[in-house]
């Protein structure tokens, strides 16, 4: 990625801590090949249509992201009514599966001072008897690439911060779609756009999707949670990550007095 000073690649890339500067997580597995991004901007019309539909996706996804959030912390959000099948779907399982966090670890800035990275933790959540990492993703699917992620936060939050007792990492999908009634295909808009997926295999409805011209139902929430296993499998292909980004901004990383020059 191109920066036009060094500045620039210090807002865009890390944090400042105490007076030192530690580069994000996020930054660091941005590295890694995304094949879903790269099918996405293949089937759009040009590189600014992909980049106008992600800003606005990602303005939404915050809006999820952030009434969550309030409401893990006991807050009672307004909810814009865009995205409210989707915070109603979490209230609903959130009391089914009697999910409690830690408000000392709600959106907490973490560094790990040996491995000199920053990020900042979703929460720390308790569910079925157990402690854990909880990342809340507004995404289409739970994607392997976020195993990097969340092995970061729950290496520095074990080791960095004493949390002995962390012995999961959970991502927790919040999403909305519509239902056709006549085919079961489904329909997701965000950004500006909407995408058509084809129905479950097994399920059978009235008409072949192939022959159907869809009648939607209204917009219902979506909410998918997944444990991660192997935590050390995956922080140690975060550190190799690390370690190629690092290669990738040599550059700046020397001028700004990270890496030895």
């Amino acid at each position: 990625m191109y920066y036009r000073d060094a500045q620039e690649f210090i807002e865009s890339t890390g944090h400042e801590v105490d007076g030192k500067w530690y580069p994000r997580v996020t930054s660091i597995v941005s590295i890694k090949a995304k094949p879903e991004l790269y099918r996405f901007y293949g089937e759009l019309n040009s590189f600014a249509q992909g980049e106008a539909i992600k800003k606005q996706s990602a303005d939404e996804g915050t809006a999820v992201h952030n009434a969550v959030e309030a409401i893990m912390l006991g807050e009672d959000p307004d909810v814009p009514a865009e995205i409210a099948p989707a915070v109603a779907a979490f209230q609903r399982f959130r009391d089914r599966m009697g999910i409690k966090v830690d408000p000392r670890w709600v959106e907490k800035m973490v560094v790990h001072p040996e491995e000199r990275f920053s990020g900042t933790v979703d929460s720390i959540a308790f569910i079925g008897g157990r402690t854990g990492i909880l990342d809340i993703k507004t995404s289409l699917s739970i994607y392997r690439d976020y195993s990097l992620q969340t092995s970061a936060y729950f290496a520095t939050a074990k080791h960095a911060y004493g949390m002995g007792d962390l012995s999961a990492r959970w991502i927790l999908r919040i999403d909305q779609s519509q239902l056709c009634y006549r085919c079961g295909a489904s329909r997701r808009s965000k950004g500006g756009r909407s995408k058509v997926r084809r129905p479950s295999s097994g399920v059978v409805f009235p008409l072949p999707f192939e022959e159907c011209d869809h009648e939607w139902s209204e917009t219902r929430g979506d909410v998918e949670l997944k444990e991660f296993e192997g935590w050390e499998n995956d922080y140690s292909a975060f550190l190799g990550a690390k370690r190629l980004w690092e290669w990738e901004n040599e550059y700046w990383l020397k001028k700004i007095g990270y890496l030895k020059a």
